[in-house]
């Protein structure tokens, strides 16, 4: 069995609230070592940073997604922010960035709180980890202008096209791949794409409990995804790479540690 890191898991949302234990005894079972929660807010930042200081196998990020930067726009919002990504057991500043898909934020206010998340990474000297939807030009564009002071960079669940993933790898930027690629629907793209990134810069990720893999026997329409079934994103990867998978586990999982900074598992 590979050992795996997941990059990007939502363990707060409420779909675990019942089994939380239970989807962490299976991520261990399946090979899935380490877990590092995605804060999308400051109150989830604030309670995936008390599920990771109980347990050594996870880690948190702690930002504000797009969706939600209208309850960040302020001062005390930012300062709050501060405090919590100063915490050891966060990892890196986000999820953050940009998304004009959906719009439950203004744009101007999405710019600021995206901005002022790259602003406090850069002074704490921590990786942001990013999303972006529909949003594609501004998104780079700002992200450019502070890639310099970042130490590093993730693009959370990519999905783009070959020409935005081509301006992420100009930049120096990291992708995280999850089950999308295990899609024949509207993965196929990424089955190619996938080999123009360095093996030092992927990371995979699951992004559960949302885009459970369709390559999963017995998945239901509305299946809940989880940490455990990122052996089959291991698959889709390793099989658009053409590489065995246990290098492609080993490469993504060392590239993990390096980019969070993360300690050997126990």
């Amino acid at each position: 069995m590979e050992e795996l890191i997941d990059i990007g898991v939502n363990l707060t949302h409420a779909s675990f609230k019942d089994d939380r234990a239970q989807v962490m005894a299976r991520a261990r079972q399946a090979g899935v070592s380490t877990l590092v929660l995605t804060g999308t807010s400051l109150a989830g930042s604030r309670r995936a940073l008390e599920l990771a200081r109980g347990d050594a196998s996870l880690w948190a990020t702690c930002g504000v997604h797009p969706h939600d930067s209208r309850h960040a726009d302020s001062n005390e919002a930012q300062r709050s922010l501060g405090e919590l990504a100063r915490d050891p057991r966060c990892v890196a500043v986000g999820e953050c960035g940009l998304d004009f898909d959906r719009d439950f934020s203004p744009r101007p206010v999405q710019e600021r709180v995206f901005e002022a998340q790259l602003e406090l990474a850069a002074a704490l000297g921590k990786p942001v980890f990013l999303h972006e939807r529909a949003a594609h030009a501004r998104f780079a564009a700002i992200l450019a202008r502070w890639r310099p002071r970042l130490t590093a960079a993730v693009v959370h669940c990519f999905t783009g096209t070959g020409d935005e993933l081509d301006a992420y790898l100009a930049m120096a930027v990291h992708i995280g791949i999850t089950g999308w690629i295990c899609d024949a629907r509207r993965g196929l793209h990424l089955r190619e794409l996938i080999r123009r990134v360095p093996l030092e810069r992927l990371m995979l990720e699951t992004d559960a409990p949302f885009l459970t893999p369709r390559t999963m026997p017995g998945r239901g329409k509305r299946a809940r995804n989880e940490p455990a079934y990122l052996p089959y994103v291991l698959t889709a990867a390793a099989s658009a790479l053409a590489l065995p998978e246990a290098k492609v586990a080993a490469a993504t999982t060392a590239t993990a540690r390096r980019f969070f900074a993360l300690p050997h598992a126990r």
